[in-house]
C-alpha cells in the first residue's frame, strides 16, 4: 500500500507499507539518492510482514516525495519528518536507517530522543558527516564518483550512477533491483543530492545517550561508507552489537536479503 504523511512544514512524504496491522512497527529509513524501494525484498518477506508492520518512506526530495528547496542542511528538519512517519506507524518502532538514514535517525534523537523507538538498526550507516568525521567517512567508490553524480549533465551523471550502483554490492543484486535503485538515484534532483552533503555535524553527544537497543550491520568489504564508521558508532552507543556482513558490500538487504531480514527480525523480537 502506499500513502503518504506530511512532515516538517507540511511537506508530503511518500511511505510504502506492508504487513500486519496492530503489531510492532518496523521503519526503514533509505539512503542518499534513493527510495524507499531499496526495500523491496523485506516488503516482500512473508517472514517479516507476518509478524511486524512494515512502514518504508521516501525521504524529502526523493521518490514519491515532495522535492522543497530548502531544509536539507537542518537537523530539526529530517527530525520532523521521521517523527511524522514514527507517529503514522505507532508506538514503539524499531528503525532501520541505511548509510545517509543513520544520519536522519541521529537527527530524530538527537531532537526528539528515543521515546518513539524500541530499537535501531544502523546498515552501513553513517552518524555524522564533514571532513575528519570519524562516524562518516566515505570509502572509495564514493570519492571516486561523488563529483560526476552531483552534476546535472546526464551524460557525466548516468554513467557515474551507473558504475556506482554496480560498485556498491560486494555480491549478485537482482537485476530488476539494481535497475529500480539506478533509476531511483537518478530520479533525485542534481540540486537535492548535493544539498544532502552541505552539512557539518558530529553525534558523539547523541550516540552516547542512546538508551535503546542498538544493532549495527556493516560489510566488510563496503566500499561507500568505510567500515571504521561502523566501528565509530559501535564504540559510542551503550551495549551496541555488531553484525559484520563477511566480505558484503553497501547493501546487505539486497545482496544477503534472506541473511538480513533473518537478524532483521530477531532483533526486532527480541527488543
Amino acid at each position: 500500500m502506499r500513502t503518504e504523511v506530511a512532515g516538517h512544514g507540511g511537506v508530503r512524504l511518500g511511505l510504502r507499507v506492508e504487513g500486519a496491522a496492530n503489531t510492532r512497527p518496523i521503519v526503514f529509513v533509505h539512503g542518499w539518492a534513493q527510495s524507499s524501494g531499496c526495500w523491496a525484498a523485506q516488503l516482500a518477506d512473508p517472514a517479516l510482514t507476518e509478524r511486524f508492520r512494515l512502514v518504508a518512506m521516501d525521504l524529502r526530495g526523493h521518490g514519491a516525495s515532495d522535492v522543497p528547496a530548502s531544509g536539507y542542511d537542518d537537523p530539526h528538519v529530517w527530525a520532523d519528518d521521521l517523527a511524522a512517519v514514527l507517529d503514522f506507524a505507532g508506538p514503539d518502532a524499531v528503525v532501520v536507517a541505511w548509510s545517509y538514514g543513520g544520519l536522519v535517525l541521529v537527527d530524530h534523537i538527537r531532537v526528539h530522543g528515543t521515546a518513539r523507538l524500541s530499537g535501531l538498526v544502523l546498515v552501513g550507516a553513517i552518524t555524522e558527516i564533514g571532513r575528519e568525521r570519524s562516524g562518516g567517512r566515505v570509502g572509495p567508490l564514493m570519492r571516486e564518483h561523488m563529483r560526476a553524480m552531483l552534476s546535472d549533465d546526464p551524460d557525466i551523471a548516468v554513467p557515474a550512477f551507473t558504475a556506482f550502483t554496480r560498485g556498491m554490492a560486494a555480491g549478485p543484486v537482482p537485476g530488476a533491483q539494481a535497475q529500480a535503485m539506478l533509476g531511483a538515484s537518478l530520479s533525485v534532483p542534481p540540486a537535492v543530492r548535493a544539498a544532502l552533503f552541505r552539512r557539518d555535524i558530529g553525534s558523539e553527544d547523541v550516540l552516547v545517550r542512546i538508551d535503546k537497543p542498538a544493532l549495527v550491520v556493516h560489510g566488510t568489504a563496503d566500499r561507500v561508507i568505510e567500515p571504521s564508521a561502523a566501528e565509530h558508532a559501535l564504540g559510542k552507543i551503550p551495549g551496541a552489537r555488531a553484525r559484520w556482513v563477511v566480505d558484503g558490500g553497501h547493501a546487505p538487504f539486497a545482496e544477503s536479503a534472506a541473511e538480513f531480514d533473518a537478524v532483521l527480525r530477531q532483533f526486532a523480537e527480541e527488543c
